[in-house]
């Protein structure tokens, strides 16, 4: 091969390697999926802890994905947690389902899990979910053990 034809493929390489960074670097950021015009309503749930949630997070029911978190903010009021949801029109939850804040593995990042309830009624943009559990902070989890065993005196379970 002569040298123009190495240096268009090398330039070809880094081409494609300049695009695998980009694709990786939006899935990281959660950002992969440009369904921009998508038909969407919002709604709102209040958590105690939100624990590290973050904007874009996904809102998953039964795995799947069917929205996306919009926002995070505190009410000064109540000093609890808001989270603004968009959901994907085309999936409609009962007024009385819940909201956990659920981790994708033991140390993933953080996602809205939606259970459907049993109302005939369904959300509509604007409401509130009333029903919410909030994250479980792995270092609240540590404390509380470290201090029940300090309770305890040191003693394990075998004595």
């Amino acid at each position: 091969m002569n040298k123009r034809s190495i240096e268009i493929l090398v330039g070809l390489f880094v081409v494609l390697g300049a695009a695998g960074l980009l694709f990786l670097a939006l899935k990281a950021a959660n950002l992969g999926s440009f369904t921009a015009g998508g038909q969407t309503y919002t709604v709102q749930a209040r958590f105690d802890n939100i624990g590290g949630l973050k904007a874009r997070a996904p809102v998953r029911s039964a795995g799947v994905n069917v929205g996306r978190v919009t926002s995070v903010t505190l009410d000064t009021f109540t000093f609890q947690g808001l989270v603004t949801l968009e959901i994907n029109q085309n999936v409609l939850f009962p007024k009385d389902s819940s909201a956990k804040i659920l981790t994708a593995g033991l140390l993933g990042d953080q996602y809205i899990g939606i259970e459907p309830g049993g109302d005939e009624k369904n959300l509509a943009a604007g409401d509130v979910i009333t029903q919410t559990q909030s994250a479980m902070v792995l270092e609240n989890l540590i404390s509380q053990f470290l201090f029940s065993k300090a309770a305890d005196g040191g003693k394990g379970s075998a004595d």
